[in-house]
C-alpha cells in the first residue's frame, strides 16, 4: 500500500505544496542574492544559494524514492538545509547584505517550509506506522 502512495506522490511531486513553497523560498533567496557583494559570488552568495536550491531538490528526490523510509531520510535533508539556510540569512543581515525587511521576508518563507516538511515527515511516518 505505501509503494503505492509512494508512486502516486512521485508522479504529482510539483503539484505539492511542500514543494512549490521552497520554490517560492529559492526564488526569494536569488532575488535578494543579487544584490551581495561581487566578492560574495563564491562565498555566501553561492552558498545560499545551493543550499536553497538543495531544498526543493532534495523533496523531488525523495518523492522519487520506492519507500517511505528512503522519502523521510531526503525529507529530513531538505529540513537540514532549511535550517542552514536561516543560518545564512542571520549571516547576510549580520553583514547589511539584507535589510531586516527582506530578513523578515526570508524567515517567514523559511518558517512555511519548515511546517510543511514537518507535515510531510508526519505524514510519511504515519503511513509506516499503519503496516
Amino acid at each position: 500500500m505505501v509503494v503505492g502512495v509512494n508512486m502516486k506522490i512521485n508522479m504529482e511531486y510539483t503539484s505539492l505544496e511542500v514543494w512549490i513553497e521552497s520554490r517560492k523560498l529559492t526564488n526569494l533567496v536569488y532575488e535578494k542574492t543579487k544584490k551581495f557583494p561581487k566578492e560574495e559570488l563564491f562565498g555566501l552568495t553561492n552558498q545560499i544559494r545551493r543550499c536553497s536550491v538543495s531544498i526543493p531538490s532534495n523533496i523531488a528526490e525523495g518523492c522519487g524514492r520506492r519507500t517511505s523510509n528512503d522519502t523521510i531520510q531526503f525529507l529530513h535533508i531538505a529540513k537540514g538545509s532549511l535550517f542552514e539556510l536561516e543560518t545564512q540569512i542571520y549571516l547576510s543581515l549580520d553583514q547589511n547584505y539584507i535589510s531586516e525587511f527582506e530578513f523578515n521576508e526570508v524567515s517567514n518563507q523559511v518558517l512555511v517550509c519548515k511546517k510543511l516538511i514537518n507535515g510531510f515527515i508526519n505524514y510519511y511516518k504515519k503511513l509506516n506506522n499503519g503496516k
